[in-house]
């Protein structure tokens, strides 16, 4: 990278990437919790893909008794602190709470769930759970990010032996390594690694499948397989430049970032982001809070098709992030480093048999914006190559493991998978249901055996 933004002093670091909610006192969570009026049908439960019973853990605060409170949320969640601040609560839990229709400011649902399972950590982690007696039978789960680390939980609790094969050195997959510090740091997700592993789970770190681990080796020392793997990198632009130095993978720069050794992360002075989903808007506002002194969102649709939340795009403006809609890269321009993007403006057309209108380039509409890093964001691909060497597996067009959606078992028997591997990327609540559930089709699958 040719420029460099400026270094910023440690303390302003420290203000850029501080909490985005900050957690409640004691007399702020009970003050709203006493607000809930602990609804009959809990539309809030229902939004929750685990279907967390909102109502009782909050009832529970309001009462004092926040160890019950933690227990009534990982009857349901066992990554909770990483939902309670990564979630996107108000399409969600709050987005469904009735207050909404009263035109009143919903339930804080993630800030109380926050408040519940900080103090757990806090109290050390008091045992909330017993272990069924073991069975004499194992399980292997590749990946420790929120789908592994749910269903090894609950199949520890359920008398299995488990034990986690994790590539990275440190465990956490998604929760660690891909959520911007704003929102959560990297210790908040290795408690609830250490709460997984507390329950008698082996967590084997820089383990890479296939590679240092056989597969084939795997499923003759297991009874059962669990596949947590996640997605890869972003796609390639597939234009020209792309190879100058500058240009990044949003998750190579989301996990440089996550480190929190700001100082050594290398942000351009004019930066592009390429794609506006949620990862984008992470990495533009991290890129922004780095120091960066303009940066850019590009995206060859408008702002209605966007799959970035309401709430992120709000942040992203806020953050003085410019965004160019109906504009696709043309091609990076640069000697060694990035020095531009030439991008072409764009039309919508017809929607296609998904409804989707279709970007349409305008002609002789083209147009250089002066930049020094380029930041490819444009969705994260499945990491098909490896999955298609498992035997028996079957992938769906997008190169996602087809599974039995009741158990999330595979073509394979013995192998099940859940999280972003499955559904092509979804929220960490998602992976949380999946890997819980799974754990309940592997234990009906052997019990049967």
């Amino acid at each position: 990278m040719k420029n460099i933004a400026s270094k910023l002093p440690s303390e302003q670091y420290e203000k850029n990437f501080s909490d985005l909610h900050p957690p409640f006192t004691q007399n702020s969570a009970v003050a709203e919790a006493n607000r809930c009026l602990y609804c009959y049908d809990s539309p809030c439960m229902k939004a929750c893909p685990t279907h967390i019973d909102i109502s009782t853990f909050i009832k529970k605060i309001s009462t004092g008794n926040l160890l019950g409170s933690a227990k009534t949320i990982y009857e349901s969640n066992w990554v909770p602190l990483t939902c309670a601040k990564a979630c996107p609560v108000d399409v969600l839990c709050e987005g469904a709470c009735v207050y909404n229709a009263k035109g009143e400011k919903a339930i804080e649902i993630g800030r109380l769930q926050r408040y519940a399972i900080e103090n757990y950590f806090d109290k050390g982690m008091p045992a909330l759970f017993h272990k069924a007696p073991k069975n004499g039978k194992s399980v292997g789960i590749v990946g420790s990010g929120p789908a592994g680390l749910a269903c090894s939980a609950e199949l520890a609790l359920l008398g299995y032996e488990v034990t986690i094969y994790e590539a990275n050195k440190i465990p956490g997959g998604l929760n660690t390594w891909g959520i911007a510090p704003y929102k959560m740091r990297r210790e908040d997700s290795l408690k609830e690694v250490e709460l997984v592993k507390s329950f008698g789970v082996d967590l084997k770190t820089e383990v890479m499948i296939g590679k240092t681990v056989k597969v084939d080796d795997l499923l003759k020392k297991h009874d059962a397989i669990f596949l947590g793997v996640g997605l890869g990198e972003s796609p390639q632009l597939s234009i020209s430049g792309e190879e100058l130095s500058g240009v990044v993978g949003a998750l190579d720069f989301i996990e440089k970032v996550k480190t929190e050794n700001w100082e050594n992360v290398h942000v351009g002075k004019k930066v592009a982001v390429i794609g506006a989903g949620n990862t984008s808007i992470d990495a533009a506002t991290e890129a922004k809070r780095l120091g960066a002194e303009q940066v850019f969102i590009i995206y060859r649709r408008s702002d209605v098709e966007m799959s970035a939340y309401e709430f992120e795009y709000e942040l992203a403006k806020k953050d003085g992030i410019v965004f160019h809609f109906l504009t696709s890269p043309k091609r990076i321009i640069g000697n060694s480093f990035v020095e531009g993007i030439e991008c072409l403006k764009m039309k919508l057309g017809e929607p296609d048999i998904h409804g989707r209108r279709k970007p349409v380039p305008i002609l002789r509409s083209e147009f250089t914006i002066p930049v020094d890093m380029i930041i490819k964001a444009i969705g994260q691909e499945t990491k098909s190559s490896f999955l298609s060497s498992i035997p028996k597996l079957t992938l769906d067009d997008e190169g996602c493991v087809i599974v039995d959606r009741t158990t999330f078992q595979t073509a394979n028997p013995k192998i099940f998978a859940g999280g972003d591997c499955i559904n092509g990327g979804k929220e960490v609540v998602n992976a949380a249901y999946d890997g819980k559930h799974a754990a309940h089709g592997i234990d009906k699958f052997l019990s049967k055996k």
